[in-house]
Order: structure tokens, then C-alpha cells, then sequence
């Protein structure tokens, strides 16, 4: 059911501390963790720490925690002392999105070239 934590899911066992990362950032409703494969200096994850499936999801089902979700990315990347970075939000298979729980990549640190893929 949306919102209910996922037995089956890394970023749900992330929430729950059954799955060590390298957080940076928490909140009443959002963890904001570093990627394990990062694709630039700095690549941290925002994720709801409720289970939607994807960003469209959370915004749905959801639209006062997606605005946390958001809210963060700014926050993290203030932390991080990026002055310019982007934020993901990959939504599909066909868009690279391989971890079925609604995220945000931050992306910074380095260049990123127009279009992206």
C-alpha cells in the first residue's frame, strides 16, 4: 500500500536502519543519504521516508511530503556549498530509475552538460 514501508525495499530498510548509509541529512519526513555510485563530486539522495514508487507517486498521493522532498535538495545543497547543482527525479525504467521509492538525485561539484543521458 503507498505509503506504507516495503519489506522488499532498500530505501524503506535505509529508513529503518536495517541498511547502513552515509546520511547527511534527516528530517520528520525525509533522509537525505550519499550515493553509493556517485556520478559527480557531490550525489546525495533525498528520499521520503514514507514509500511512494516514484516522484510522480509521492506527488499524488502525497503533496506536502514531495514539497519536503524538494524543500531538502535546497537544503543539502546549501550544506554542500554547491552554488549551482541539479536535482532528479528519474521516474521509469526508461529513465534509469532502478530503486522503486520515490527520490531526488543532488548533483553537483563538477560540470554538468545540457542534455543530460
Amino acid at each position: 500500500m503507498a505509503g506504507e514501508p516495503q519489506d522488499d525495499c532498500l530505501f524503506c530498510k535505509i529508513v529503518a536502519g536495517h541498511i547502513p548509509a552515509t546520511v547527511v541529512r534527516e528530517t520528520e519526513t525525509t533522509v537525505a543519504f550519499r550515493d553509493i555510485n556517485p556520478q559527480a563530486p557531490t550525489h546525495i539522495l533525498v528520499i521520503p521516508k514514507v514509500h511512494y514508487r516514484d516522484a510522480a507517486a509521492l506527488a499524488a498521493g502525497a503533496p506536502d511530503i514531495a514539497a519536503d522532498v524538494l524543500r531538502e535538495t535546497q537544503a543539502v545543497a546549501d550544506e554542500e556549498k554547491l552554488d549551482s547543482y541539479r536535482v532528479v527525479f528519474n521516474t521509469g525504467t526508461g529513465a534509469g530509475q532502478t530503486v522503486w521509492h520515490a527520490h531526488g538525485h543532488v548533483l553537483g561539484g563538477r560540470g554538468l552538460e545540457w542534455p543530460p543521458g
